[in-house]
């Protein structure tokens, strides 16, 4: 006899949650009962859920299952920051990584949406591994699910122990558009984890048409890795650059700002190199290029990694490009780095997979040609 594969609720969006207890003939306010008892109140069996019915908790422990991500290292910086190495599911052992931000009243989570990167962005250590697959719903809001256990039981009435997320760790998300779009419903709503629209974040490269498709699916906030203020150098550290320049990807921005039902703005996440795209003269030409955007402009200062091949700037250019781009009048934060301590400051996130594109070994063998 075939053993069943089993329905793992913990990655099932709100409509489809309901839609599988439609399936087995059970009535939809349980899909609203059982959300409660995963995302709010951490249950991990059913037979915790007590205001379920026995017949029921038996029925489901037959056909589905409540499985989270296995962990397997939580890594806590000197900073408060915690960092957990996630093993995924199809059996190469694959890791990816989870970072928690603490910030006085806030606590930023950064999730992965893929293992590895399909993309290949020149400055990021998760690009210069490779890719091996796309993350689960499951996978991915696990990530919310562990984070939040880990300060132990889960309190639905107690202080946030996440307040916000951002689709900033390993991966593209807009390359992994349904699970990610799934996640991040649940993320939102109410019978979950209740966060608002405007802190849950979506960080993209920069692919476009699902920037357009994004919008008519969910009204999160967005953030664009910019990192360059013209197309020949963003096509050299941001590839994806050469199907999508920033005139279309600045196009879909708009789009996305103007049909949202409330008034926001885009985060601009550029990160500093030095050398690189640091200097006077291209503050200048980022001010001129988003000034018909919405938008608030976030600095980040290059976390070096081995073999980068780019370094850090110095604290006095990075406050010179900072100001230039304050007096025109855009609002500017200089992203502080925090966990690197335990490699888990942005760009540092590299998991650990078998690399189906083979991008991890050219790279080496790139090094060796070149030493």
């Amino acid at each position: 006899m075939t053993d069943i594969k089993k329905v793992n609720l913990l990655g099932l969006s709100p409509q489809k949650l309901i839609e599988f207890f439609e399936s087995i003939g059970e009535k939809k306010f349980r899909a609203t009962q059982v959300m409660k008892w995963i995302h709010q109140k951490g249950a991990e069996n059913f037979d915790e859920m007590t205001d379920v019915s026995k017949a029921l908790r038996s029925k489901l422990e037959k056909i589905s299952e409540i499985r989270g991500p296995e962990v397997v290292s939580q890594n806590i910086s000197k900073d408060g920051t915690r960092k957990w190495i996630i093993r995924t599911e199809g059996g190469n052992n694959d890791c990816v990584e989870t970072v928690l931000i603490p910030d006085g009243n806030r606590a930023t989570l950064c999730v992965s949406s893929q293992v590895g990167c399909s993309l290949d962005c020149s400055f990021c250590s998760t690009g210069k591994q490779g890719f091996n697959r796309n993350l689960t719903p499951a996978e991915i809001i696990g990530q919310v699910w562990i984070a939040i256990k880990s300060f132990g039981p889960m309190d639905p009435n107690g202080p946030r122990r996440v307040t916000n997320v951002v689709m900033m760790g390993m991966g593209e998300p807009l390359m992994n558009f349904e699970p990610v779009v799934d996640s991040m419903i649940l993320m939102m709503h109410d019978n979950a984890y209740g966060m608002s629209k405007r802190r849950v974040t979506l960080s993209t490269s920069g692919v476009v048409p699902k920037i357009y498709e994004l919008i008519k699916r969910t009204d999160v906030s967005l953030a664009i890795s910019l990192h360059a203020p013209n197309d020949e150098l963003r096509d050299e550290l941001v590839p994806i650059n050469k199907r999508f320049p920033i005139a279309k990807l600045l196009e879909a921005c708009q789009h996305y700002l103007e049909n949202l039902p409330d008034k926001r703005h885009i985060t601009i996440e550029y990160t500093l190199m030095s050398g690189v795209n640091d200097n006077e003269s291209q503050a200048h030409e980022l001010a001129v290029l988003l000034k018909d955007l919405e938008c608030k402009i976030n600095l980040i200062p290059f976390n070096p990694f081995p073999n980068s091949g780019y370094e850090k700037p110095s604290n006095n250019r990075t406050r010179k490009f900072q100001k230039i781009l304050a007096d025109t009048g855009y609002t500017v934060t200089v992203r502080t780095t925090r966990g690197d301590d335990i490699d888990a400051a942005c760009g540092q996130l590299v998991g650990d997979f078998h690399d189906k594109t083979r991008r991890s070994q050219k790279y080496i063998e790139l090094k060796e040609v070149n030493s």
